[in-house]
């Protein structure tokens, strides 16, 4: 991967236009494939995705858009994969030509539900990438802030250090400040993790928990985390970095946390198909709950703010009753 490699974005959400958005400010055309035609009509006419984070002004002559994810894939060298992991096969099913020689960067904060794995070990098992040629990008960073150029953080990881520092300083402009690891699994797992514990965060809000509990399930959280990643990829890691602690918490507070929306509508008495159906965007969250239960049940590790939610979304377990055990769990 060389500075000239052409970089092109699979996706059309929010996060999605929000890459686009940081590399248009370091690239002169950036490959974008959006599944909509109509979608890609209305940008090319008003300048700004007409369905997710339309505050991003995007200029068209910069992007080359297509909603066939083939010609993506022979035309750029440097893949992101922005979809949404309960879509990411339906998408790959897709493709006709070879990822063969291409360099992955995913930032896809899912587990693929058809196979349980974190997208970085997907493309690698399925698609037979080499690891040195896969990456993440990962936070603290939401895409409504990019919108707005509010100062950002972002960590790419890759096991190529050359690849991880031109994708970072393709993304890095006034407003987002990057810095490059090492640890693509660790990384890729706290992007996970982090979303199932600001589900419980919205659910303890629903059900009247107020900040101090908060505090004690934020903290319970990271330290969830740090065994759970410990278990699957043993390393050196500081987990209070910015690509654990500081996603972790920007997740679990922020108003604009999906995942956190749907778990405080679950806490309110939502079941979990009602609360799908009213959020515009998908809660990976959820789909990551159960492949993260299903993990540390074959790692054995302790995990009882996952156990929690878990038994909320998928063992129909009331959840005033769950949180009342969990608040027993925690130190």
């Amino acid at each position: 991967m060389s500075e000239h490699h052409k970089i092109a974005v699979l996706g059309g959400g929010s996060w999605a236009t929000a890459i686009v958005k940081m590399l248009i400010e370091n690239t002169e055309t950036v490959g974008w494939y959006m599944r909509s035609a109509p979608a890609i009509a209305y940008l090319k006419e008003n300048h700004h995705n007409p369905k997710y984070l339309r505050s991003a002004e995007l200029d068209p002559k910069h992007l080359d858009l297509s909603n066939d994810i083939n010609y993506m894939i022979t035309n750029y060298s440097v893949l992101i994969f922005a979809i949404p992991s309960a879509f990411l096969t339906s998408e790959l099913d897709k493709l006709n030509e070879s990822l063969e020689n291409k360099t992955i960067f995913s930032a896809i904060k899912g587990i693929v539900p058809e196979t349980g794995l974190i997208v970085g070990e997907h493309f690698h098992k399925k698609y037979n990438i080499p690891l040195e040629n896969i990456g993440v990008i990962t936070g603290p960073c939401h895409a409504e802030e990019v919108a707005m150029e509010r100062l950002s953080y972002l960590t790419i990881a890759c096991q190529d250090e050359n690849k991880a520092k031109i994708m970072a300083d393709s993304l890095n402009s006034w407003y987002i400040n990057t810095k490059i690891s090492d640890d693509i699994i660790g990384t890729e797992y706290a992007a996970v993790l982090k979303n199932i514990y600001a589900i419980a965060a919205g659910i303890a809000h629903g059900l009247g928990y107020g900040d101090n509990f908060q505090a004690v399930l934020m903290s319970n959280a990271i330290r969830e985390m740090k065994r759970f990643i410990k278990k699957v990829h043993k390393m050196k890691r500081n987990i209070n970095d910015s690509a654990y602690l500081g996603d972790l918490l920007v997740t679990g507070y922020s108003t604009f946390s999906r995942n956190r929306q749907f778990g405080n509508m679950i806490g309110k008495g939502y079941t979990v198909k009602s609360a799908q159906l009213e959020m515009s965007m998908i809660a990976e969250g959820y789909y990551a709950t159960k492949s993260a239960f299903n993990i540390k049940e074959e790692k054995g590790t302790k995990t009882p703010i996952i156990d929690a939610v878990y038994n909320v979304l998928y063992a129909e377990r009331d959840p005033k009753k769950e949180f009342k055990k969990l608040t027993n769990k925690l130190d």
